[in-house]
This record gives structure tokens, sequence and C-alpha cells, in this order.
């Protein structure tokens, strides 16, 4: 193997997004072509995964440039495994995508523009450059804004104006801030930069970049009070787009948080505090706020933020243990929020509405369904064993070591909330008597599928299903690698010495 593995599932998004542009018109191949490339991508994954649990990690010096002075690109454990998670959402969608997905709006590029996403998503998780950790953002912001447009309906407009609004604010204040940090380092290669700052003497303006960081991730992320936009967007594309979006559009922001807090600006108890307080403002205004809620993408929105908090939790204890519960819930997070936007637009197709006042007794019509759909929710829950129990474990056993009995009770309040909030959903989607509401025009239900289009709706919530139940039944696994790549954010040496072997 060599270290171009790095660079593979980069260029072939790249590659796919292209070659898709020249099928522009072909709406099948299209579907084909996004299908088998997305395939490819999760083996390309799994064998940069690979390469990076084996032999540590690999990283790539544009045009031979050394660091600090070339542009780098890094996968350690962290990253590899976000970009694994990455093409198997991708994989997910892009299969659910051929089925939910109307023709009209698959004619105006939206695989070439959704792999375009990916592309972005990819390069934020690879990159050890912070301009370029920019670069790929805005990337990530462009090709988004054009997927929840698509299709140009009034609510979809609205929900965008608000999300490319905040973002773009959100970009702003990021680049103020890489030129805050530049000014004082000099440098913007991030393993540089964990040498240097800590060496700055004007530590006032070292904290005045880092929380300029701190607020730019903050709406990116959708942190309390920076989250308005994310309820008010989510629900407006079609389900396929929100998955992806739920999935890895916010994680991503919580991966800058992460690689910058525990790279560059290391433990201080200012920022700690910061974070501390946002963590349980988030918790407590995600459960609220999708505890009033009567649509379910949008009850499913508010506990995305909900959940952030508790990664935001175990990166302000900043412990081997609350690392380890952090990355774990992430990888957990990713896997559940992207099969649940997917659920919602299959209860969409079968019922033609997401509002609870009409939806009904789906599990008298669909017990197989219901069941199937049962499963995410036990996980999001985290009932034991499922994926979601596993993580609160190792970050309330953070809260009881720092004796920090304020998150402790954050972390139970949410958790709570969250049952409340499934118990609510399955008691109102599935089990009460529902309304016959009248057939719409042109809206291909799930009674009048082929049986191949109910396969493709299907088996992607199946196979992320799978998914979730591995990482709950093979928890110790899970922990395993979670806490590998505890150890490597608390302790960076590898990671420097890595990007720039010139320190060790």
């Amino acid at each position: 193997m060599t270290q171009q593995l790095l660079l593979y599932p980069l260029l072939f998004q790249l590659f796919l997004s292209i070659l898709l542009m020249f099928f522009w018109t072909k709406i099948e191949t299209q579907k084909v072509i996004s299908i088998v490339g997305s395939c490819i991508a999760v083996f390309l994954s799994a064998l940069l995964f690979y390469e990076v649990w084996n032999f540590g990690t690999q990283t790539v010096q544009a045009a031979n440039w050394e660091a600090p002075y070339g542009i780098t690109f890094v996968a350690d454990t962290l990253s590899a495994t976000l970009v694994l998670l990455t093409s198997i959402a991708g994989l997910a969608v892009s299969l659910y995508s051929s089925a939910s997905v109307i023709p009209a709006r698959l004619r105006f590029g939206y695989f070439s523009i959704y792999h375009f996403l990916l592309l972005g998503l990819t390069g934020a998780f690879l990159t050890g450059d912070i301009f370029n950790l920019y670069v790929w953002f805005e990337i990530i912001i462009i090709s988004s804004f054009v997927l929840i447009t698509l299709g140009g309906e009034k609510a979809q407009i609205e929900g965008a104006v608000k999300y490319f609004t905040l973002n773009i604010l959100a970009s702003i204040i990021f680049l103020t801030a890489i030129a805050v940090l530049y000014g004082l380092a000099g440098s913007l290669n991030m393993a540089d930069l964990a040498v240097l700052v800590p060496q700055l003497e004007n530590r006032r303006l070292v904290e005045v970049a880092a929380i300029l960081f701190l607020v730019g991730f903050g709406i990116k992320s959708a942190v309390f009070p920076l989250y308005f936009w994310l309820p008010a967007s989510y629900h407006t594309p079609p389900s396929a787009v929100a998955a992806i979006f739920g999935g890895l559009l916010t994680k991503v922001g919580v991966y800058a948080l992460i690689r910058i807090f525990s790279l560059i600006f290391l433990k201080d108890v200012f920022l700690d505090e910061i974070l501390m307080v946002i963590a349980v403002l988030t918790l407590f205004s995600g459960a609220i706020g999708s505890l009033v809620q009567r649509n379910v993408r949008k009850a499913f929105s508010y506990l995305i933020i909900c959940h952030i908090g508790f990664m935001i939790g175990g990166l302000a204890m900043f412990t081997k243990v609350a690392l380890t519960g952090m990355v774990f819930y992430l990888i957990h997070d990713i896997m559940v929020k992207t099969n649940l936007f997917m659920i919602s637009g299959l209860i969409y197709r079968i019922k033609g509405t997401n509002n609870m006042k009409y939806l009904g007794d789906l599990y008298d019509k669909f017990p197989k369904l219901s069941f199937l759909m049962f499963i995410p929710f036990l996980s999001l829950i985290g009932v034991p064993p499922f994926s979601g129990f596993w993580p609160k474990i190792s970050l309330i056993l953070a809260t009881l070591e720092q004796k920090n009995y304020i998150l402790l009770g954050a972390i139970i309040f949410g958790s709570l909330l969250t049952l409340i909030i499934i118990a609510r959903l399955w008691s109102e989607v599935f089990w009460k008597k529902g309304e016959e509401l009248p057939v719409r025009k042109h809206f291909l239900y799930y009674q009048k599928m082929t049986n191949l289009k109910k396969v493709q709706f299907i088996a992607p919530i199946i196979m992320l299903t799978g998914v979730s139940l591995y990482i709950g039944f093979g928890a110790e696994h899970i922990q395993q690698l979670s806490s590998r790549i505890a150890s490597e954010l608390f302790d960076n040496t590898s990671y420097i010495e890595a990007v720039m072997p010139q320190n060790k």
C-alpha cells in the first residue's frame, strides 16, 4: 500500500461527480453509476481504515512540499473512521435517493451535486491544513445549498435562505479566526500550529482566536444558541437530502471542534467552562424543542441538536474516558440520524404526511416495516444493549470522575426526554387510529410502488439498521476503536510527528 491510498476516497468522489455530468439527461444511468460508485467508495475507505489501523497515521504532502509549507493531507484513526462512516452513509443515501427523489429533481444534476457534497465532507476529514479546512467547508456549503433548493418549492427556498445565511456568517467568522491565528503564528498547518500556539506569549489574542473558532464551528454544528437555522431548514428538502444532512453535516462541525480544541488550543479552563455551558444548554434546548414538535422530521431535527450536546460535553471534560464516550457517540449518531430521516421519508411515502396529527395505524397495516423502524428508535434512545447505550456509560463515568453533576443531570435529562419523545412518536405514528387522507395526484405511495422500488426504499434502512446493531452488539470493537482515537486526541504527539517527522 502506498501513502497515496489516503487520496483515493477523495479523488474517487471527484471522479464520480464529474462522470455523472456526462450523463445529465440519463437518469437511470446516473442511478447505477452513483450506487456502484458508492460501493467502490466504501471499499476504498475500508482500505484506508485498514492501513491506518495497522500502520498508524498516514500523510501526503501535495507536490512533495514538506510541511508546514505545502498542502498536507492526514489520515489518523479519527479521520479514517469518519471517512469510512461517510462512505457507508453515502451508499445508503445513494440507494435511497434512486427510489425517493423524483425524476424532475434528478434531471437537474442531483447525483453529481450529491457526490460533490461527499467530496467536501471527505476532504474536510482528511485535510491537515486549517485554511483548506475552510475551503472544504465552502464546498460543503455550496453543494448542500444546491441540494436543499433543488425543486424550488417555497418551503425549500425559505429554509435554504436561513441555512445559507447562517452558514455564510459562520464561514466569515471562521476565516477571521484563521487570519488572526496566521497573524499570531505565521502558519496554517495544523500540526505546526499545535507546536507554535502553546508557545505564543499573547494569550489574550490566542483566546480571541479560539472563541472565534468556537463560534464559527458552533454555528455549523448547531450548538446553543446558534442552532435555529437547523430545524428551520432540515425539514424542507427531500428526505434523502435531509438524511445526509442530519447524519453528517453537523458532525463535520463537531469534528472541526474536536480537531481544533484537541490539537491547537490545548486544555484551557476558560474554554472548557464555555464548552461545558454550551453542552448543557444544547442538551436542554434540543430536547425541549423536540418535545413540542408535531412534525416527525422537525422532532428529529431538534434531536440532532440535543444529541450534539453529548459530544460537546465529552470534549469539554477532555479525559480519556470522556473522549472515548464522545467518539463512540459520534459513530453511533451518524448512522442513527441518517437512518431516522430515511425512515421519516418512508413514513411520508406511506401516509403522504409527516404531521403526527394525521398519522397512525402503521403498526396495524405494516407490522414488519414498523418492527424495522423500531430498532433505530431503540438505538436512539439508548436501550441496552443497543448502540446509544454504551457511549452514555462512558460519559456518565467521566462526569462522576470529575464530580460534574450539572452535566450528569443534563445527560440524564436529555436521555429521558429522548425516551419520552420516541415513545410519544411511536404512539402517535404507529399505534393510534389514523385518519384517511385524500390521495394526492402524481404522488407515488408505497402501496403502489413496484417491488424493485420498495426494495430500494427499504434496503438502505435495513443496511444502516444492521450497522447500528453491530455498533451495539459488537460494542467491544467500537469501544476499542473509540479508546484508541481518544488516546490519540489526548496525546497529539503521534499526529504531529507523522506530519512533521523533523519534530521527533
